[in-house]
């Protein structure tokens, strides 16, 4: 919506695409109930006419459902009755909803006995027509075969902008490691890997639209100013989005130039820790039309300064862990004509830490002993470009990026009694991708797409000592991966209640590398190691959903997943690792009552993951990469929202994780602490690494549980909305997260507890749609749970680290909208 530069509010014109229609010609209506502002581009959409808003409140007044055959006015008489609008009728193909007035008598008759409220679905208050665009045919949620969640962007940017953690604290079954913003790996549903950045892709695809944000690279965290919404699909994904989507994916959908009116919104706020040092942040969002209104240009930017709150006494510095993050976005649309557009954008984010966030775990709260600074430094950018075609029922897009990804890491590597020894730590990515389709949206019991993706991704990983003045570079390593996909997915209404989904993707991948800063007679013994190879993997997916009664549907899919194989840096060596694999089973339940206001889900999961790619402390310390062997993972979700008005929503979701590693790969086996456990060994061993050389495990391995992900978890939120008179009210959130334990990784080093604690937090607003004010309080315990057990990979005389959580920090914060 746009506001004028004279008024509070003012029309905000939703024109179809279509040729115009005359007002009472029939038209066939499917619209159910739910929020205005999701209702009116859908019945623009289905007659053809032009429909403006005249109040912004209007924009979340919930209306009636509207199926059948009728004229834009009777669909439109029908959507808003029992509101407090009309419709106005202004041409032949345009028409205005005004908002009116409320009689003594209906006020008298709505405090007295309330009206039952139509129900969003259990991620969102848009009811059954929410769309999922992360699903590639445009599906509605109603019909999607599995478990997703649809995230507001005006939800997660409520009380303070907080990148990928305010995605963690509204699910239950999303996870982190904590080393620091643009520093984390992601899990979904227990599916983990690791806790370091490595040569290993990620478990979890992040996507900017269509366009994969990373591929070996930790999470960009990138800011979710202007952000529509953000979609997490949970489990294997692999027809649709391929390799590195073994747990699910995040999908970021910014909001798109508009070519209908200027609009500039602002936000700053100044925040202080307990315990720390105060922070600040500032943001800024333009939209600009241009062209006669043909052509839009939409800018973001952002600065965020978090005080720190670690203390080092044996440097005598306090709060040494500030943060800096600076970046932003922009995207320039251009209407070619005949339904085609171009879009031209970029993203770029600079992420300081002046040092580590993680403490002592025998020493006093938030304090760490270290010689050095382990500060880090991230660079994320992107350029794409985005063309579109609408034909109606079909539709077609090819988005292109190329991406810049640096982050260089530090850590403490002094010996006890030895000076102070830096290990730094740089990756650098560049990645080319490419992803084309063609599809036809879900109506009428039919929808489908085809399409082809290419990526080419290089990165370098060096490493090096510092100690004093001298600079010793160690062993590094470069992968490369270059990847030809075509894919297809087609949906099908068998019956009026049996939807069948299926589909599949081939993928094509040059995998190469080669040692970095090794001495010849090394480079030239892992000649045949670091030679190109080829893998091919076909991965199939079916879905089945079951409407068996109105208010409860049953889904049933399968569907695999994989991530490519590298090189992985081994002593003096490097080394290969293998491709691994995911097959996943889940079944689901989804129901509602819109009378009562209540909807729930239920889901079970089982996957089989083969070859497992896992990081562990090498014989020299260092961090490395193998397969271990082959596991399985069965999660069980649950989520509840109970919705009794349009003012008030309380939400609970859980998840329970079982993981098991099943069976050991042949050069796990060989090492010896490693009989005890008794466990079938995947293949041959012949050919595999001389015994004791793949690193320093031992009795207390723990191969048992896969790391880095809590057995259970559960997340809850409460939102009420108080009218405080005028255009003016009063918004309350509260949410908490609690995380089960967990483990840190595999083998002796990396086999401490951490998890077992609560976060919590709580907002209030106090404005309208134009201007606000805003104070936020998070950590309202002020709890120092262990949110990552992983501070340096060397050994030093501490006994182990924990990464507490923020102490309790509060924000106060302008908004202003024009």
């Amino acid at each position: 919506m746009r506001l004028s530069s004279i008024g509070l509010v003012a029309p905000v014109a939703l024109v179809c695409a279509g040729a115009p229609a005359c007002a009472e010609e029939q038209r066939k209506i499917d619209l159910p109930s739910g929020r205005l502002s999701d209702r009116v581009p859908q019945l623009a959409r289905q007659t053809g006419i032009s429909i403006s808003v005249t109040s912004d409140m209007l924009w979340r007044a919930r209306v009636r459902g509207v199926r059948g055959t009728m004229s834009a006015g009777e669909a439109l008489a029908r959507m808003l009755a029992g509101t407090n609008s009309r419709a106005v009728q202004l041409s032949a193909t345009s028409w205005r909803i005004d908002a009116v007035m409320p009689s003594a008598q209906e006020v008298r008759v709505r405090k007295h006995r309330p009206a039952p409220q139509p129900l969003p679905t259990v991620d969102n208050d848009d009811g059954e027509a929410i769309i999922v665009t992360a699903s590639k045919l445009d599906q509605p949620y109603s019909d999607f075969p599995g478990t997703v969640h649809m995230l507001d962007g005006r939800d997660l940017n409520f009380g303070g902008e907080r990148g990928t953690e305010a995605v963690l604290s509204r699910l239950a079954s999303v996870a982190s490691t904590h080393l620091g913003p643009g520093r984390n790996k992601l899990f979904i549903r227990g599916i983990a890997d690791s806790s370091f950045t490595g040569p290993t892709q990620a478990t979890v695809g992040q996507y900017y639209g269509d366009l994969r944000l990373s591929y070996n690279a930790p999470d960009p965290d990138l800011r979710l100013h202007d952000i529509k919404q953000v979609e997490v699909l949970e489990g294997s994904q692999g027809t649709l989005y391929g390799a590195g989507s073994l747990g699910g994916i995040i999908r970021m959908v910014p909001n798109d130039p508009d070519p209908r009116g200027f609009m500039l919104q602002t936000e700053a706020g100044v925040s202080a820790t307990q315990h720390g040092a105060p922070g600040g942040d500032l943001a800024a969002t333009v939209n600009l039309p241009f062209g006669d209104g043909r052509h839009a240009a939409r800018f973001t930017a952002y600065g965020i300064s978090e005080g720190g709150y670690i203390d080092n006494p044996l440097r005598g510095e306090n709060d040494v862990n500030r943060s800096r993050i600076a970046g932003g976005r922009g995207d320039v649309r251009f209407d070619l004509g005949n339904a085609w557009t171009l879009d031209v954008g970029g993203i770029y984010q600079s992420t300081v830490i002046d040092d580590s966030q993680y403490a002592d775990r025998g020493g006093p709260p938030l304090t760490r002993s270290s010689p050095v600074v382990e500060g880090s430094d991230a660079h994320y950018g992107m350029a794409t470009i985005v063309v579109r075609k609408d034909w109606g029922d079909i539709k077609f897009q090819t988005s292109n990026a190329y991406v810049n990804h640096v982050l260089d890491e530090h850590f403490n590597a002094t010996k006890p009694g030895d000076a102070p020894n830096l290990f730094e730590q740089r990756n650098r990515t560049h990645m080319w991708v490419n992803e084309t389709r063609l599809w036809h949206p879900v109506e009428d019991g039919l929808g489908w797409v085809l399409g082809f993706s290419a990526i080419d991704n290089n990165t370098v990983q060096k490493r090096s000592f510092e100690q004093g003045r001298t600079r010793a570079t160690t062993t590094g390593v470069t992968n490369t991966v270059t990847e030809f996909t075509a894919y297809g997915k087609l949906s099908i209404e068998l019956l009026p209640s049996i939807l069948l989904s299926g589909g599949g993707r081939l993928t094509h991948s040059r995998l190469g590398g080669m040692a970095e800063d090794v001495q010849p007679f090394f480079r030239a013994a892992g000649i045949d190691i670091t030679a190109e190879r080829q893998e091919t993997q076909l991965l199939p997916s079916a879905e089945l959903l079951a409407r068996v009664a109105p208010d409860v549907t049953l889904y049933v899919r399968y569907e695999e997943g994989f991530r490519p194989g590298g090189l992985a840096i081994e002593g003096m060596f490097v080394r290969q690792f293998r491709n691994d694999h995911v097959e996943s089973w889940e079944g689901g339940a989804r129901w509602s009552d819109p009378q009562r206001g209540v909807a729930a889900s239920l889901s079970l999961a089982h996957a089989y993951w083969r070859d497992i790619q896992a990081d562990f402390i090498d014989g020299n310390g260092l961090p490395s990469t193998a397969n271990i062997g082959d596991g399985r993972i069965t999660s069980i979700a649950g989520s509840i929202t109970f919705y009794p008005s349009d003012d008030l929503k309380i939400e609970l979701n859980a998840v329970y994780n079982h993981s098991k590693v099943l069976a050991l790969s042949p050069e796990i086996a060989r090492l010896p602490y490693f009989a005890t456990f008794a466990l079938p060994v995947t293949g041959p061993s012949f050919g595999m690494p001389a015994l004791g050389t793949i690193g320093t495990f031992g009795p207390t391995a723990a191969l048992g549980r896969i790391p880095n992900v809590a057995d259970y978890a559960m997340q809850g939120s409460i939102d009420y909305r108080v009218p405080m008179g005028g255009a003016n009210d009063l918004r309350l959130n509260a949410w908490f997260k609690y995380l089960g334990p967990s483990r840190l990784g595999i083998g002796p080093k990396l086999g401490d507890e951490q998890g077992d604690y609560v976060d919590t937090g709580a907002t209030a607003r106090w404005g309208n749609d134009r201007r606000g004010v805003s104070v936020t309080l998070t950590n309202l315990l002020d709890t120092k749970g262990n949110q990552f057990a992983l501070g340096t990979p060397f050994e030093t005389s501490s006994g182990g680290f924990v990464t507490p959580q923020r102490p309790r920090t509060i924000r106060i914060a302008l908004d202003y909208r024009y």
